[in-house]
């Protein structure tokens, strides 16, 4: 396909280029099919952004994305600054085998780290790309860059370097290669805030003084040093429960890295898109903020998320919990007429999202109703629990989010949670001094009975103790997600 594409592209390249030998006509349409491909893709891709709103609709908002990167590149390959195309067919060979072998081969646990690593190659790239603009027009034009150009390669090379090591540092601690607790320090606020003024002080200064460019070259390779130091001391302090914010500003520096980069080339594509992609990644924080409760600067500062080191004791002020029997829990199950199930990280590790849809189906097949109620930060990124329960092939329309199912808890005979913490601890509701307090959560205590499916009374990312394990309607079915759930398949089909 990839060759495909380069015969495609070489031939209209060679198409033209007789016609413009004798008039302007040629260069004129090849031109004029490039702005037409971006302009095709850039709507592409918006179509497919807004394809992403709706689970029914995700699948072919992607498809759509992808045909738009498509006509994108097929549109970039005709451009007659294109010298040799051995380079570009190699990067494309290598690209297309790491996505084909990443599609198949990563679990969907591992999404929230492939979306980190992803960010960084992007940051990576535009970098590169900025850091290679600058170098050309210095040293081998040896040209002047004028304020507003400096200012867009300055922009792109800036905040793509602290992107390529804060998404880095976000892998890391996502694959668990770091601790995901906060890594602390005196007086870290203000060195991490005083580094952040360098790198910019050191932007004013290039883009304010861009006479004799080729001598500011130390200031502009520093800029470069002091943002990937900047992306490391930014994140260490961040903890496990921030990962989905953290994940999606970085989304969004790397949008607008991308799109300081089609300023600095003149690529109207790389403008568009990465607009989209830092507008998108910047509203999906603030949502992603509120939806626990949290500022940014709370999240960026507040040293909050950490995983907690030593287990939580069985009692809390006296409390018990109360562990349940596979076959006590299958027969609530068996009987009960509605029944919503919450989903966690837990069921995600587990890779238990297929148990979970055989078990709403028999549940379904005795005459029950099953829900899914998704919390905007459940999992480890935005989405992480609807993409697995679509790979289940869980229907959309069982997928409801925190404010179409809260109010339906109440009515639930059976509240199923599966392997999700903090975003049903009635901590947040009732303690003012947990640190999770004003946080919206799933009603999950609300229900007239609660089923709970833990490994271990290990802390969930806020490394707090939860309430509702402690609730008298509420019973723990202790053991891998996807071990118990198998077992209740079981029991249901014979109770």
């Amino acid at each position: 396909m990839l060759s495909s594409v380069l015969q495609l592209a070489q031939g209209m390249v060679a198409a033209t280029e007789p016609a413009a030998a004798a008039t302007s006509t040629g260069p004129e349409l090849r031109e004029f099919f490039i702005q037409v491909a971006y302009l095709a893709a850039s709507v592409l891709f918006i179509l497919g952004l807004r394809g992403l709103t709706a689970p029914d609709r995700a699948r072919r908002g992607m498809q759509l994305a992808a045909i738009g990167m498509l006509v994108a590149v097929v549109g970039t390959l005709i451009d007659h600054r294109i010298v040799e195309f051995q380079w570009i067919l190699l990067g494309l060979v290598v690209g297309s085998g790491v996505g084909a072998a990443i599609s198949i081969w990563m679990p969907m646990t591992a999404v929230p780290q492939r979306t980190a690593i992803s960010h960084a190659f992007g940051a990576l790239a535009a970098t590169l790309v900025g850091i290679s603009h600058y170098h050309y027009l210095t040293h081998m034009l040896h040209q002047e860059i004028g304020g507003v150009e400096m200012a867009a390669l300055g922009f792109e090379v800036m905040f793509g370097s602290l992107t390529i090591t804060g998404s880095l540092m976000a892998f890391g601690k996502l694959q668990e290669l770091l601790t995901s607790a906060p890594i602390t320090y005196r007086f870290q606020n203000e060195s991490n805030i005083g580094l952040f003024v360098v790198a910019v002080c050191l932007f004013v200064y290039l883009v304010f003084t861009p006479s004799d460019a080729a001598s500011h070259a130390p200031v502009f390779y520093l800029m470069v040093l002091v943002g990937l130091a900047v992306g490391v001391l930014i994140v260490v302090p961040i903890g496990g429960a921030d990962m989905p914010v953290v994940i999606s500003l970085l989304n969004s520096y790397a949008g607008l890295a991308s799109s300081a980069t089609g300023f600095a080339l003149g690529n109207n594509v790389l403008i568009i898109a990465g607009a989209l992609d830092g507008a998108s990644g910047f509203l999906l924080s603030i949502l992603m903020s509120k939806a626990m409760n949290r500022s940014f600067s709370n999240v960026l500062f507040g040293a909050f998320g950490g995983a907690a080191t030593t287990a939580a004791t069985t009692t809390v002020a006296g409390l018990t919990v109360r562990s349940v029997s596979v076959e006590d829990a299958a027969a609530q199950l068996a009987y009960a007429r509605e029944v919503i199930v919450v989903p966690g990280y837990g069921m995600a590790v587990a890779q238990a999202q297929h148990q979970v849809r055989e078990l709403a189906e028999l549940v379904e097949k005795r005459g029950g109703e099953v829900k899914f109620a998704i919390h905007p930060v459940a999992g480890r990124m935005p989405g992480h629990m609807n993409v697995l329960l679509a790979e289940a092939n869980v229907p959309y329309d069982k997928l409801f989010d925190m404010d179409e199912i809260n109010s339906e808890f109440t009515r639930a005979d059976v509240a199923l949670v599966i392997g999700a913490n903090d975003v049903v601890n009635p901590a947040a509701r009732n303690d003012p001094s947990s640190p999770i307090y004003g946080m919206p959560i799933l009603n999950a205590d609300q229900a007239k009975s609660v089923i709970v499916l833990k490994r271990s009374m290990n802390p969930g990312f806020a490394g707090i103790e939860n309430e509702l394990f402690y609730d008298p309607k509420c019973s723990l079915l202790f053991g891998d997600a996807k071990s118990s759930l198998t077992k209740l398949v079981g029991a249901v089909k014979t109770a």
